[in-house]
């Protein structure tokens, strides 16, 4: 019978943990939608707060693109998808 170690667990741990790939969902300006819609999607779609739907916004605007989720590939998707499904 083999019995891991605490060190062993921890480097298991820290590998599984580089193995796996963080990815963004970045939103990207346009001239089509408002700040208000855009603002009510990151709140209703990503779960951010106002304030922070806002800023998001606001740098979209004037710097063209924003990170708005950071996560794994099975957690982004169905965001990702929600809000291409809203435009």
């Amino acid at each position: 019978m083999i019995f891991n170690t605490d060190t062993q667990v921890l480097e298991e741990a820290k590998l599984k943990e580089k193995t796996q790939k963080e990815l963004n969902v970045v939103l990207h300006n346009d001239d089509i939608n408002s700040f208000d819609f855009v603002i009510n999607s990151l709140i209703e779609v990503c779960d951010h707060d106002p304030l922070q739907a806002e800023q998001c916004t606001i740098l979209v605007h004037y710097k063209g693109k924003c990170d708005v989720k950071r996560g794994s590939f099975a957690d982004l998707r169905p965001i990702r998808n929600e809000l291409t499904n809203r435009g």
